[in-house]
């Protein structure tokens, strides 16, 4: 699966996917561009319900500021087995992964998912998780960083570290 990020963050935008096609031409572009701000960037909802897509609304993100996304774990989100499904962990990382890089971008600028490596440690059945990503690297065509999600009692769940490609924006 591949997300491109043609408006805000790709993490917080678009990106719950496993690893991308680095090629802007085989990209797959957002149609929802939040509005821009007042010097034409865009940037990912902070605080609120905040959800800037259906995935992200579905799952219920809610963005502190780019680099940190929270989420409320209710009975949707929990697997046959009775716990958190990782899939959500692992949306939640890579909406955080997208804003964080999203907000140090250009408006000329698109991003997109090439790859997310993470680590299960522990698991939640209730509560708010929260993740944090911090912006290792990043040069003009890739970026790399790394995540935590962490239960709301401070319990390490997740380990993330993710690579994403920098790319021109496409004129239509």
């Amino acid at each position: 699966m591949e997300d491109v990020l043609d408006g805000p963050s790709a993490g917080s935008q678009a990106s719950a996917s496993g690893s991308a096609d680095a090629s802007a031409d085989s990209a797959v572009v957002s149609d929802t561009v939040p509005a821009a701000d007042a010097l034409g960037r865009t940037e990912p909802p902070v605080g609120g319900p905040g959800s800037i897509d259906g995935v992200s609304g579905f799952m219920g993100m809610r963005w502190d500021d780019p680099q940190t996304v929270r989420l409320q774990i209710r009975p949707e989100l929990i697997n046959a087995g009775g716990l958190l499904s990782g899939v959500v962990t692992y949306a939640l990382v890579d909406y955080c992964m997208g804003s964080t890089l999203w907000a140090q971008t250009t408006a000329e600028e698109r991003i997109a998912t090439i790859g997310i490596s993470i680590n299960y440690v522990q698991t939640a059945t209730e509560g708010e998780i929260v993740c944090s990503t911090m912006l290792d690297r990043r040069n003009r065509t890739t970026a790399v960083m790394r995540s935590e999600v962490r239960h709301e009692d401070g319990r390490l769940l997740v380990t993330a570290i993710g690579s994403y490609t920098i790319f021109p924006r496409r004129r239509s």
